[in-house]
């Protein structure tokens, strides 16, 4: 078990970087930040049976936010790839029998503008949000400013992500945002059997 208040900013419960064949099963984690936060250069990763909550969940990136955002937040993320211009080189990515509970993100994909190279082959599978602000998020545009940044040619390529069983509760009325790049667009984005609804909290 991994927990700290889920007001501590930059606080990931696990951070990855440079590696290949791993696993990471059987876990509870509590941040202010990712529970698991994938960077750059990883290929073979396996994370199963989590819980994550609160934190901004799991998170895959470069530099990787890998899920990055203060307030309850918890989630699981392949993120803030290829910032500073670097390339990128991550596949075989697995995130399945897991679950987001109060969390910022759920399975969240983020690479900057400026970057290069490629995420690629990334299975979500049976995972279970509850109460979750943005349960499934592709961001290839991400920059210093959100809102406010130029777009650009370059971009890490997002491709061959699989979102296969996935059900629970979203509180935005957007519960899957693929913002994709228009110069590096997303590919081979595959979503099967998906049951997301907005939750409220009752009075």
């Amino acid at each position: 078990m991994i927990q700290s208040p889920g007001t501590s900013p930059n606080t990931d419960g696990i951070h990855i970087q440079s590696s290949h064949t791993l696993e990471i099963t059987n876990t509870k984690i509590g941040t202010g930040d990712d529970c698991v936060s994938i960077g750059d250069h990883i290929s073979k990763l396996d994370i199963a049976n989590v819980e994550c909550g609160p934190g901004h969940g799991i998170s895959e990136l470069t530099a990787i936010n890998a899920l990055k955002t203060y307030g309850p937040t918890v989630k699981d993320s392949i993120g803030s790839l290829g910032r500073g211009g670097s390339f990128v080189r991550v596949e075989n990515i697995r995130v399945r029998n897991s679950s987001f509970n109060g969390t910022t993100n759920g399975a969240r994909i983020k690479t900057w503008q400026v970057g290069k190279g490629y995420v690629r082959k990334v299975l979500f599978e049976n995972l279970e949000f509850h109460a979750v602000q943005n349960p499934l998020i592709i961001d290839q545009n991400y920059c210093h400013t959100r809102g406010a940044c130029k777009e650009l040619r370059t971009g890490v390529q997002v491709s061959q992500v699989i979102y296969k069983r996935l059900l629970g509760t979203s509180t935005t009325a957007v519960a899957i945002n693929l913002n994709c790049s228009r110069s590096v667009p997303c590919s081979q984005i595959s979503m099967q059997s998906i049951k997301l609804t907005c939750w409220s909290r009752k009075a």
